[in-house]
């Protein structure tokens, strides 16, 4: 499509180094899960093996010789003994659900334990197929609109108010925490915290239309002084294009229709059936750098919009400078 295309969209890049397993927790409700995981996974690796074992033993055991009439009745004393047998596993198998059910009560209980006042606030809205990530603050004027990737402060807790404007998306980023339902019409809460620098990939984890899989975000984790200079310039407007292409590529978005469905502070762009595109070049990924949004994302709600060679590539290099 175009050579800028690369630089706006430095994915492959970026895969590397990103993190996405709930095995490798970098927050304190995600290293709760990783240990309740890990306990339901030897418990049943050694109740597997037993079974296992047990199997094995009643397979090779010695057939009666040959020529002896089968017992049909076991003795009295065999009986006894089969029904202290089955006796002791039973009870052993309720010790171990018990077992299980205080260990993943107590994780439960601990995942809440995270609230804190005056911690970053964030309201994240589901859409098909993307996310709407807004920081809260007092002043409406310095409240951060951004899509797709939330920055957080690490060693911080934050609480995320999550709802949906569609149908029930499942917000999951498996390294800092376990999932949450955005449901239309009811907000839920989540406090999450990572406790080290890095980026954390994050997936809708309910099925929610045809594109479901290519719901993913980012969890972008830094420094609270890299947090607060990243906010800060998130509150900033757009700076009008000082290259004659971009200022053509800002013409074209201005007069088309990318205008009525996105917005982009500071221009006359104020849609909002779309992502905010105020600071898209600042973003890691992008969900729809291409003409024909279609044919990569079948069933999403932005049109095909047809533009010329010179349009197109003016578009893009004005939506380069929006960082």
């Amino acid at each position: 499509m175009s050579a800028a295309l690369p630089r706006l969209l430095p994915f492959w890049g970026l895969l590397a180094a990103v993190h996405q397993s709930a095995l490798a927790p970098a927050g304190p409700q995600a290293a709760r899960i990783g240990d309740l995981w890990w306990l339901m996974f030897w418990v049943c690796t050694a109740v597997y093996a037993l079974v296992v074992l047990a199997l094995l033993a009643a397979v090779t055991r010695r057939r009666e010789a040959a020529g002896i009439a089968p017992v049909v009745h076991p003795p009295a004393a065999g009986e006894r003994r089969l029904g202290r047998w089955v006796g002791g596993a039973t009870a052993v198998s309720a010790v171990i659900l018990l077992g299980l059910l205080v260990a993943s009560v107590s994780t439960g209980s601990a995942l809440e334990s995270l609230a804190r006042p005056n911690s970053v606030s964030i309201d994240l809205v589901g859409y098909q197929w993307w996310w709407q990530v807004q920081y809260s603050d007092p002043m409406p004027s310095r409240r951060v609109v951004t899509a797709n990737e939330i920055h957080i402060p690490v060693g911080q807790p934050v609480r995320l108010r999550v709802t949906s404007r569609d149908v029930i998306h499942s917000f999951w980023v498996p390294a800092l925490h376990g999932k949450k339902d955005l449901i239309p019409g009811r907000t839920n809460d989540l406090w999450l915290r990572a406790d080290r620098p890095g980026v954390f990939r994050g997936q809708c984890a309910e099925f929610c239309g045809w594109q479901h899989a290519h719901m993913a975000l980012l969890v972008i984790a830094e420094t609270p002084q890299q947090f607060a200079a990243w906010l800060d310039a998130q509150r900033q407007t757009a700076k009008p294009p000082a290259d004659p292409l971009a200022i053509k590529g800002q013409q074209v978005f201005d007069t088309g229709p990318c205008a009525l469905c996105h917005t982009i502070a500071g221009t006359q762009a104020v849609g909002s059936a779309g992502p905010d595109l105020t600071h898209l070049a600042s973003r890691r990924t992008l969900a729809a750098g291409i003409l024909d949004p279609q044919s990569l994302k079948p069933g999403n709600r932005m049109p095909a919009i047809s533009l010329g060679a010179d349009d197109l590539q003016a578009l893009l290099a004005y939506l380069e400078t929006l960082r």
